[in-house]
């Protein structure tokens, strides 16, 4: 009898192609995977190649989907999440419990991540599996307990908690900004500012909400994400703009000061969200009670010191 066609891609190529999708970056979608980014790129090239059409925009230095790769990963992710849940149910249960959290990517590095490690020692029979990306993922949908959202808090089908309001402000390595100095503005024309691309008005955005002239960009440091940012002033190459939750630690370690003090909200936030309309397990209240303690440890600890 003779095979029938399926027309089924290789899974190692959807694979690839979801995690570059649901990514700003191959390299952090040849993590997740893995594997190697050269590996990431020729499966993409594999899958364009059997689908007869290109998946991603390559005109700039960011992943962007077409139009078909939109529509394509919007079909397929449902299905590969289908499978993971079906195989999780036919594995035998080790007796942890799983909730599964979505949240930026650069949330994930700089504050879960350093605190994840207590809660785990604390909480033995439960398992956070992470699920960092800069996309808006559909919680009920692609089946996950808990998103961390930035914006402004106008998403449908969810119920919200706010968590941190978006306060930024330029942070530098101590010194780097001499003791003393009082022109904001002469300061920022003699410094190497660092730009973060997936932000590139943060530096206007600012300077605005401060009454300042916005700061000159030709020649600044433009990097991928607010992690690196954060890495290079803290190297004492520049200075970048700090946004809470993410320069917590930094600046209770000391390595990031804030040489021009006081923060400018731009109005978005974080909130925490669950699907609405379907009560939620009590594995998953465990981990949200647990997030609102430490965002609650983290407003106080960014909170102005009083005199």
């Amino acid at each position: 009898m003779a095979a029938h066609d399926t027309r089924l891609p290789p899974f190692r190529s959807l694979l690839a192609f979801r995690a570059a999708a649901t990514h700003d970056r191959l390299a952090d979608a040849a993590v997740a995977l893995g594997v190697t980014e050269s590996a990431v790129s020729h499966q993409i090239r594999q899958l364009e190649t059997l689908l007869r059409t290109q998946l991603f925009d390559r005109t700039n230095r960011r992943l962007v989907l077409t139009e078909t790769g939109v529509r394509y990963l919007a079909r397929i992710d449902p299905a590969i999440r289908e499978l993971e849940a079906a195989t999780e149910a036919v594995l035998p249960s080790d007796g942890r419990a799983i909730v599964r959290l979505t949240l930026p990517t650069s949330m994930a590095a700089t504050w879960l991540l350093p605190r994840l490690g207590a809660f785990e020692s604390a909480n033995p029979d439960l398992d956070i599996q992470l699920v960092p990306t800069t996309r808006v993922i559909d919680l009920e949908r692609d089946q996950v307990d808990i998103g961390i959202r930035y914006g402004r808090g106008n998403w449908p089908n969810v119920d919200k908690t706010f968590l941190f309001d978006d306060n930024a402000t330029p942070v530098a390595a101590p010194g780097y900004v001499p003791e003393g100095e009082e022109d904001i503005e002469e300061v920022l024309k003699r410094s190497r500012l660092i730009v973060v691309r997936s932000i590139p008005d943060e530096w206007q955005e600012w300077a605005k909400a401060r009454g300042l002239a916005p700061p000159e960009l030709r020649g600044a440091l433009e990097l991928d994400a607010i992690e690196q940012g954060l890495q290079v002033a803290e190297a004492g190459h520049g200075i970048t703009i700090g946004r809470s939750p993410y320069i917590e630690a930094r600046l209770a370690r000391g390595t990031l000061v804030t040489p021009f003090g006081t923060t400018a909200s731009s109005g978005a936030a974080f909130y925490l969200c669950l699907p609405a309309n379907k009560p939620p397990p009590g594995r998953t209240l465990r981990v949200k009670r647990w997030l609102l303690e430490q965002a609650g440890a983290s407003r106080k600890a960014l909170e102005p010191t009083q005199p």
